[in-house]
């Protein structure tokens, strides 16, 4: 049947080539549909418990999406009429901001002050160019005492100030209200500089962070897929030694591409920063199908065979090993699914749609599109090389000590997976040549933190909050956070109280303590809440019916394992020291993104022994043995596990993106196994050899392709180093790792142990087929 096949694509190439591309274009027609994803919340699927848990903070209080300025004038004094005057009208144009909902600076601090017997609340700073130095001094003494600002908006030295804007998106096109917000203050961040030289603008936030996301991702786009297709076209010159070749090869890949990315916009899969590199590994793993179906052509026109011939030949011989790969690699793919972060199962399921795609064009387009070009041979000769051959020499005479000696080696880089920690820092998925990495370092140095938890402590009744004992409580939470060694600055209502019941006696700073009854407290806040202008609400920090309050902790740059850590310990004294606070899980996108490794390593261990499992039966059924499928999982599971003890070695930390990459690599390592292994079963059952002959065979035949297609997949997927973005530059490199260890797997321990199988299969055969000697005489069976 598959003859009839190859016949009817190279008798009509014309109509395959037509066909292809049709498919190509209404497939690839869905790119207009394609769209990018910067919301870091991104990263968590909607059964996330913990997005659950912020989502419902933020539906309590207020969403407090941001962009942070940061401003440092070089005199090193905040306080001086011009810096004020510039931080003055700085606020007020910031409300100006797409979306802004709040805009909270130092001048605009809402300061209470008692006059007799009213509470006069106001703007901290006003009218700051015609101010007296001796105004400018009470001011500052103000500013730097007052809890809620020291930390969170002026520097402890009045060096450096802050500007927060709270900016909530509509989310009818999230990502164009992201770009819209970002450039407005950009914008005036560059114009305050050029009018202002003397003054530093810094910007970091949650909004930033989506924003870097974004151009990160577009970044990698425009630079490492080009120089991928630069770097297979010289491979694919250099070893098919024909332009025509590589001209067919890539306009395959460049098809496969386009289909998997129309796909992905038909299917409304967003692209994002860690699912943007789908296109670089399509064109990596799409070489090896054209390689061997190009070197096995170009060899059957060396040997003389017309050019139809060659191909048909060339089908044949790489048919049922393409499509077991190219099945194996989806699989691989398509295990990404069971990842907790949406971006890796976007990922996996457009590079297993471009999979699909390439395997199509490799067995249709490709033939059909060589029959049409000029055939003249190109990389001629096998692929017996001296050095190929001298390896397999080498193989079969030290098979067992080379076996011993490699097995110990694997064993003792396995050993150190240990040492590897779950660690991550989310701001560090970008690295130092990012304006939001270096603007959020510098900001973590001089000002505030970006990490933060956030509570919601209920007391449960309506109007609870303000009773003395669950405030007592509250504030003595607030207190053992500010002992800990992780804290910034800790933001809570308890602080504005404390001010308001010392403004009501006078300003008498005895007195700057919490009200001692219930009506108190509730006559302090209602009273302060009718001062409040618009947009400066106490909504962010008390919920409606007045039963919970919401506390931020602000931390310095931590790990993922000292955040969870860190919760853990107020979990415990908020149990054993609040009885009258409910059950107050801390939230936000700092826990979420500290969460998110461990959870994404569980959901993905169900996905990759699916994958060892659906995988083993494929080889056992393809190789149609049970001990040669069985061997085969020998170069397909040990480099990832020689690879993590690398990685333990040389980093030690691994994060989000390495609980996917041995899922991913698995269905890719197989390619080459299926290719090495079937030959060297068509030479020992077709072409009768002997073990020894038929590996040096399986060496001659398919060897040069092998470590051609692995040297490329090394060079693809070390390219994510260049990226700005940790998660591809650390899913990158350990990939490359694993490949590279696949192809010493391949080459140097598969082969021993292959042998010495079929060694001990022979010495049984001999064992059981040896005469049996009888001790009884001839008479004795009379």
């Amino acid at each position: 049947m598959l003859r009839k096949y190859f016949d009817w694509l190279l008798r009509i190439p014309w109509l395959i080539i037509v066909l292809s591309l049709a498919l190509t274009a209404a497939a690839g027609y869905g790119t207009r549909y394609v769209h990018f994803k910067s919301d870091y919340r991104m990263f968590f699927s909607d059964e996330n418990p913990q997005l659950i848990a912020f989502e419902t903070l933020q539906k309590t209080y207020t969403r407090d999406d941001n962009i942070l300025l940061v401003v440092t004038p070089k005199n090193g004094d905040v306080f001086t009429a011009q810096n004020l005057a510039i931080a003055e009208h700085l606020t007020k144009s910031l409300w100006q901001t797409p979306y802004s909902t709040r805009v909270d600076s130092i001048t605009n601090f809402q300061n209470s002050t008692a006059e007799g017997d009213n509470l006069i609340v106001k703007d901290l700073i006003g009218n700051a160019a015609q101010l007296y130095p001796v105004d400018i001094e009470r001011l500052k003494q103000i500013t730097l005492e007052e809890p809620l600002l020291v930390n969170r908006l002026v520097s402890p030295d009045g060096k450096v100030m802050g500007f927060n804007v709270v900016v909530q998106r509509p989310g009818k096109n999230q990502d164009a209200e992201t770009l819209e917000a970002t450039t407005f203050v950009r914008k005036l961040a560059n114009d305050l500089q050029t009018a202002h030289p003397h003054m530093e603008v810094r910007l970091t936030g949650s909004i930033m962070m989506d924003t870097a996301f974004a151009e990160s991702s577009e970044l990698d786009l425009k630079t490492l897929t080009p120089a991928m297709l630069v770097i297979i076209a010289i491979a694919l010159w250099w070893f098919l030694k024909s332009f025509m070749g590589m001209f067919a090869a890539l306009t395959m890949m460049t098809l496969s591409i386009v289909s998997a990315v129309g796909l992905a916009g038909w299917l409304d899969i967003a692209f994002s920063p860690s699912s943007i590199p789908a296109p670089t590994i399509l064109l990596t793993l799409a070489v090896a199908d054209s390689v061997h179906i190009l070197s096995t052509y170009y060899n059957g026109l060396t040997q003389g065979l017309d050019k139809r011939a060659a191909m048909k030949e060339s089908l044949g011989v790489n048919f049922k090993a393409i499509f077991f790969t190219n099945l194996t690699t989806a699989i691989g793919f398509l295990s990404m699914n069971f990842s907790d972060a949406p971006p890796f199962r976007d990922l996996g399921n457009i590079t297993a749609m471009g999979v699909g795609a390439a395997y199509f064009l490799t067995i249709g387009f490709l033939p059909a599109f060589m029959m049409l070009l000029p055939a003249k041979p190109g990389h001629a000769e096998m692929s017996d090389s001296k050095s190929l051959a001298g390896l397999a020499g080498f193989i079969i005479k030290h098979r067992y000590s080379l076996s011993a000696f490699l097995l110990l080696l694997t064993a003792s880089l396995i050993a150190f997976i240990p040492l590897n920690k779950l660690d991550d820092e989310y701001v560090k998925y970008f690295d130092e040549s990012v304006g939001f990495r270096r603007d959020t370092d510098y900001t973590t140095e001089h000002l505030t933190g970006i990490y933060s938890i956030d509570y919601s402590l209920a007391q449960g009744e309506q109007g609870g909050i303000n009773d003395p004992a669950f405030f007592n409580q509250v504030e003595s939470f607030v207190k053992w956070y500010r002992q800990q060694p992780e804290t910034i600055h800790v933001y809570a209502l308890n602080d504005i109280l404390k001010r308001l019941h010392q403004n009501m006696h006078g300003d008498d700073p005895a007195w700057y303590r919490l009200p001692e009854t219930r009506e108190l407290a509730a006559q302090y806040l209602l009273l302060f809440e009718m001062s409040l202008p618009y947009g400066l609400d106490l909504n962010d920090r008390v919920n409606v019916s007045k039963s919970a309050t919401r506390i931020t902790v602000t931390l310095r740059s931590l790990s993922s394992q000292q955040v969870i850590d860190l919760e853990a310990r107020a979990q415990a004294w908020l149990k054993a020291n609040a009885p009258l606070i409910r059950q107050a899980d801390g939230t936000g996108s700092t826990l979420l993104f500290s969460h998110i490794g461990q959870r994404n390593i569980i959901s993905m261990i169900s996905g990759e022994l699916m994958s060892i499992v659906l995988i083993s039966l494929i080889l056992i059924f393809v190789l149609r043995s049970l001990g040669l499928g069985l061997l085969s999982l020998i170069p397909n599971l040990v480099p990832a596990g020689m690879a993590f003890g690398v990685w333990g070695l040389a980093v030690g930390q691994v994060g989000m993106a390495s609980s996917v990459v041995a899922a991913m690599t698995l269905g890719i390592l197989v390619d080459d196994t299926v290719h090495f292994l079937s030959k060297y079963q068509y030479a020992r059952k077709d072409k009768n050899l002997d073990p020894e002959a038929a590996l040096y065979y399986a060496f001659a035949t398919v060897g040069n392709a092998l470590w051609v297609t692995s040297a490329v997949l090394i060079m693809g997927f070390s390219l994510f180093i260049f990226s700005s973005f940790k998660i591809n530059y650390e899913m990158g490199l350990l990939t490359a790792i694993i490949f590279a260890l696949g192809l010493f797997a391949e080459f140097l321990l598969l082969p021993p142990i292959l042998l010495i199988y079929e060694d001990i299969k022979r010495g049984i055969h001999n064992l059981f087929s040896r005469p049996v000697l009888s001790n009884l005489s001839p008479g004795q069976f009379k």
